[in-house]
């Protein structure tokens, strides 16, 4: 197929199905220069890892200037150097180790029961709506200490979020009420982050205001932009990993039973849906040099479009990849959940996603309480799962019946 022949990433038949076109650009145009993005589009997987790893500073975050700072303030994804080294330190115990573990898995517990003790004894739900899209915004605003009957203003400031950052088109009210989030969030958080400061308890949020390294304090200003990034990414992307999860088993009913049958394999589901539909199918970064990849030279200080969705599916490092198989040998399960993975959902080097094991956490947990909650799981009669997204992707709805239990 020729470069011309490929539909664009901006065109309705690309957002259907994103797939073949992944597979016409590694193997016509791994590297692609897109007009309306003004970016340079990477599809191949060792394109894309050497991207992410960057083992010799060729690529930047600055791109974030103008893709999350509008939304969010500026944040530690923004930051390079010692800058970053320090900021990270100061926010991933929290989500690694002791904390997680003792602090907030018990958060994550609770919720996911309380939102199944809703529908267990109904035979029927839609599991985007009544969980996936509710467990880890729930989560989250229980980690740090908010009220969760604000569940629907944070639902909606995350909602324009993720559209801002996939608003590859430039539509203007996408970006206006992207911007209106900043402000509303702002207004919404900065007063609680002051009174917790007065008030330390033993939530996140206090754990944010009392953390010091090297001298450095987080100001109320980078706490906050912080909470916003961790209600967007966090929100967003757990949200459609649960939902991608259960699609793909249930259209695959013996891996399905398999996982009920042996429930060590939710680790390797979640491992193989992170590569087989990852949540985020899109991250950019920009190039600091002029850096030779498969297909020509980027030039320096342009904005690169790093193909999540296609280099996992890349048959030059997966065997069969467009195939869902939790099974498979060439996916490294142990480090699935670390900086040194082999799917590229998450990224890689040091802006590896700091929450990878809150996630973990939440889809382990989620996963195996609704599995237990529901027996002869299967989808509802006819519905077939559809993706929707571009820069983040995921079923809009699962429908399913089960066996009713009472607790």
């Amino acid at each position: 197929m020729s470069t011309a022949q490929i539909p664009d990433i901006l065109s309705p038949e690309f957002a259907a199905d994103p797939y073949p076109v992944y597979r016409a650009l590694r193997e016509s145009a791994p590297l692609l220069w897109h007009e309306a993005t003004q970016s340079w589009i990477v599809s191949r997987y060792t394109d894309v890892e050497r991207v992410f790893k960057d083992k010799e500073g060729q690529f930047t975050t600055k791109n974030y200037d103008w893709q999350l700072e509008p939304v969010h303030g500026r944040t530690i994804l923004q930051l390079s150097g010692r800058e970053h080294a320090v900021r990270r330190a100061l926010v991933a115990p929290a989500f690694r180790g002791s904390d997680l573990q003792d602090k907030f898995l018990p958060v994550v517990e609770r919720n996911s029961r309380e939102l199944i003790a809703e529908f267990r004894s109904s035979g029927a739900v839609d599991l985007v709506d009544a969980f996936a899209t509710r467990f880890p915004v729930n989560v989250i605003a229980d980690m740090l200490g908010l009220d969760k009957a604000d569940h629907a203003r944070f639902h909606g400031w995350y909602t324009a979020v993720i559209a801002f950052l996939g608003n590859l088109s430039g539509d203007p009210e996408i970006a206006a009420a992207g911007e209106r989030t900043r402000t509303e969030f702002a207004a919404y958080m900065l007063p609680i982050i002051r009174e917790r400061r007065e008030n330390l308890g033993d939530d996140l949020l206090s754990t944010l205001c009392a953390a010091e390294v090297d001298g450095v304090r987080m100001s109320d200003e980078d706490i906050k932009a912080f909470c916003s990034l961790l209600l967007a990414a966090g929100g967003e992307t757990t949200d459609k990993a649960i939902a991608g999860i259960f699609a793909n088993l249930l259209v695959n009913p013996e891996q399905l039973a398999a996982v009920r049958e042996d429930r060590s394999l939710v680790e390797r589901a979640f491992a193989e849906t992170l590569r087989y539909t990852p949540p985020v199918h899109m991250i950019m970064r920009q190039s600091a040099v002029d850096v030779e990849l498969s297909g020509g030279t980027v030039p320096a200080g342009a904005t690169v479009t790093c193909l999540i969705g296609a280099a996992n599916r890349d048959p030059e490092r997966y065997k069969d990849p467009d195939r869902f198989d939790l099974f498979r040998d060439d996916l490294t399960t142990t480090t699935a959940f670390s900086a040194a993975a082999d799917h590229l959902a998450f990224a890689l080097g040091r802006h590896f996603c700091v929450g990878a094991l809150l996630a973990k956490a939440e889809v382990e947990t989620g996963v195996n309480q609704l599995l237990d909650a529901m027996p002869e799981l299967r989808l509802a009669d006819g519905f077939d799962p559809v993706e929707q997204g571009v820069f983040t992707r995921g079923p809009k709805s699962l429908p399913v019946t089960f066996t009713p239990r009472t607790p």
